[in-house]
């Protein structure tokens, strides 16, 4: 086949699949039998093997996932993804219909309603019809890039249909269907996998998995409900006037906008619609927590206009909590795998919500004290959206007394020691939550703590993922960093053969067939690399708080080497560049715990080193003060490699585009910070212009 008639065929097999998971997922009016759908796949992937330069981020093949990504890049949100008002009362539904009356002038506005999605909110971008990026909510302003892992999602359109604007940037939510939870679950179960808690921790825990391969697994959905960003080519014409209107359009461009939305006028019919739902509420294939309730005409809601982060033409009307009642058996606290301590209630085992449930969450110690729960309280449980119940309030009249009418019990306070590890539990000023300070020893946080350790920006262990890591510690191989230096070729087939021994509880990936030792091999080969490093990346590795790739390479360039680092209080730690006083507060608790500074000794002893040197201070360089942005990819070097030779050099290597921002490196493909530099009038360098300079500044 020539390289033409490939093409050809790509794009025919690209346009056939497209449509069959258009009809199937979407218009649930499926016409393809699955073999002839299997076969057409199959030959899809085959040619675009055979032919890579052909190959698309947006084929139905990527629908299978791609490698891990290490960690998900910032995206500034076009428009804000705002919060609505919650109503939890009639009468809050009246002042608010009331309110749009008067202020609008229409005695009987219209509503789009829908249901409110128990989920994780989404924005999707597409440019040319294509989907270009999606990105979480995050703080409304700015959310984290997860692509690749929608990409995955088969209900999610990756080229629109018909004719779509220039630019197109849809807001949403990814759920997890019930059925399909259930159905995954069971698989999980037979397969030796760890089970998801609700379809609500696993629609958000799925999508943001670094590795894209994982979240293809995940019988993930998404329904479109709202519009951001929307740029027309000139010839195209403008938007429909109102939001329902505007929700069958985008049915028509493919898509999936959930069944239940309708149209309601009035009080009256915004409660009858909440009523309705209610009534249907278990039966829905997904799970809600209310309905929102949105003005149709887009004039009205320009004319409402918002107050705080929240539009005033819209509404949350959330559906009662359900509680119950039981008594506290025991007060106990959890290490959460980032040293987050949790308190929770063991309690007598209750029915909340046709689940019966026996512990439930407290928050934080500023909950426990509100409430103050003591052990044979009677307490009131709430599970409300959330499968992991919660303590609403103490039945003080039922509190147990002596004979003297004093409680038997004394106020619970939140224990000073970590229960996993000895380390010191510390709160800091102004914040909610406390930590357990034993990052690298708690065995609460050894996994978390061993794969930031393991992972590519760190110290850049190839192939110790996450499933393998579990293996090591539940199997009792590695307990700290250090360990991972002593693992031998022999330790690794062995944990294989005790996994297939213990094949209930650990990962299915480390099981089964013939033991083969190349694959141990690598992983030491990858383990026994890592042991030369940099300062930078070990001060990454050790995971303190706060201190993410940028910082560390602060503190590199400031300190020079390790001790002064160790050593330093908090007042020379906030002369480092951009290290304000909370991060230097985190630094300088991390080096003063003990168990911290053994793991540290223990890398030593085990081989870790990293070159040493005079402090380097960023204004010496010719980019001192200058902030640069690369985009696109480059030829000769990696967008890693070249962010460190530019910071070796003084500057500041940034995410966004701004009239701050120097100048632009533009490699291969660039993309929106390319354009988005060119309407600012912001300095364009090629690469060949920035290898010109980073060759004029060698050392």
């Amino acid at each position: 086949m020539t390289s033409r008639s490939a093409a050809a065929r790509i794009d025919e097999l690209r346009r056939l699949i497209d449509d069959a998971n258009h009809r199937y997922y979407v218009l649930d009016e499926p016409q393809l039998p699955d073999a002839e759908y299997d076969r057409l796949l199959r030959e899809l992937e085959s040619l675009e093997q055979a032919n890579p330069a052909l190959r698309d981020s947006n084929s139905p093949t990527a629908r299978v996932g791609s490698a891990p990504s290490g960690r998900f890049a910032p995206v500034q949100h076009a428009t804000p993804m705002l919060s609505l008002a919650n109503a939890f009362s009639e009468s809050e539904v009246r002042d608010f219909v009331g309110r749009i009356e008067r202020e609008t002038g229409d005695a009987s506005p219209a509503f789009s309603v829908e249901p409110k999605l128990d989920g994780l909110a989404i924005s999707l971008r597409y440019e040319a019809g294509a989907f270009v990026q999606g990105a979480t909510r995050g703080d409304g302003a700015t959310g984290e890039d997860v692509s690749a892992n929608l990409r995955t999602i088969r209900t999610l359109p990756l080229r629109l249909r018909g004719q779509a604007p220039e630019v197109l940037e849809v807001r949403g939510e990814v759920y997890m269907p019930k059925a399909a939870f259930e159905r995954y679950n069971a698989w999980a179960r037979d397969n030796g996998q760890r089970t998801l808690a609700n379809p609500r921790n696993g629609a958000a825990g799925s999508l943001r998995q670094l590795d894209a391969r994982i979240t293809a697994q995940r019988p993930l959905a998404v329904y479109v409900y709202a519009l951001g960003e929307v740029r027309f080519a000139k010839a195209a014409g403008p938007l429909p006037p109102t939001h329902s209107q505007t929700l069958a359009w985008l049915r028509e461009l493919g898509f999936p906008v959930s069944p239940e939305v309708d149209v309601a006028r009035g009080v009256d019919g915004l409660l009858a619609y909440f009523a309705r739902i209610g009534a249907v509420r278990n039966a829905l294939p997904y799970d809600i927590d209310g309905v929102v309730y949105k003005l149709d005409r887009y004039d009205q809601q320009r004319a409402m206009g918002f107050v705080s982060r929240a539009p005033r033409w819209a509404l949350a009307h959330k559906y009662p909590a359900q509680e119950e009642m039981t008594t506290v058996e025991s007060i106990e606290v959890n290490v959460g795998r980032t040293g987050a301590v949790t308190p929770w209630v063991r309690m007598t085992p209750v029915q909340v919500g046709g689940v019966v449930v026996s512990r439930a969450t407290l928050h934080n110690a500023d909950q426990v004290a509100r409430l103050d729960v003591r052990v044979g309280d009677s307490i009131i449980v709430r599970r409300a959206g959330d499968v992991i119940p919660e303590v609403v309030r103490v039945i003080e009249e039922r509190r147990p007394v002596d004979k003297r009418g004093r409680p038997l019990h004394a106020a619970y306070q939140l224990p000073g020691i970590c229960p996993d590890c000895g380390s010191a539990i510390e709160r800091e000023d102004g914040e909610v939550v406390a930590r357990c300070t034993g990052g690298l020893v708690c065995p609460a946080q050894r996994k978390q703590a061993l794969f930031h350790f393991a992972s590519r920006r760190a110290m850049d262990i190839d192939g110790l993922g996450e499933r393998f890591i579990d293996a090591l510690v539940e199997l009792g191989y590695v307990r700290s960093v250090a360990d991972l230096y002593r693992l031998t070729v022999d330790d690794f087939v062995a944990m294989k053969r005790r996994a297939d021994e213990l094949s209930d509880s650990v990962p299915q990936t480390v099981k089964g067939g013939k033991v083969a030792t190349r694959w141990a091999e690598n992983l030491v080969g990858a383990i026994d690399r890592s042991r030369k490093t940099t300062l930078e990346r070990l001060l990454f590795a050790l995971g303190i708080r706060d201190v993410g790739e940028s910082t560390a390479k602060a503190l590199a360039r400031h300190f020079g080497s390790l001790a002064p680092i160790m050593a330093a209080d908090e007042d020379i730690l906030t002369s480092v560049p951009d290290i304000g006083p909370i991060v230097a507060a985190h630094i300088a608790h991390f080096f003063a715990e003990p168990h911290n500074l053994v793991a540290i000794g223990e890398l030593v002893d085990a081989g870790v080193h990293w070159p040493e040197g005079a402090p380097q201070r960023a204004s010496d360089g010719p980019l001192a003060g200058q902030t640069v942005v690369l985009t696109g990819g480059l030829e000769s070097m990696s967008r890693e490699a070249a962010s460190a030779r530019l910071e070796a050099l003084g500057a500041k290597v940034s995410g966004s585009v701004s009239k701050k921002t120097s100048f632009v490196v533009a490699g291969e493909a660039a993309g929106t910070k390319l354009a988005k530099a060119q309407e600012l009038g912001v300095e364009v360098w090629d690469e060949a212009r920035l290898l010109a300079f980073l060759a004029g500044h060698a050392h």
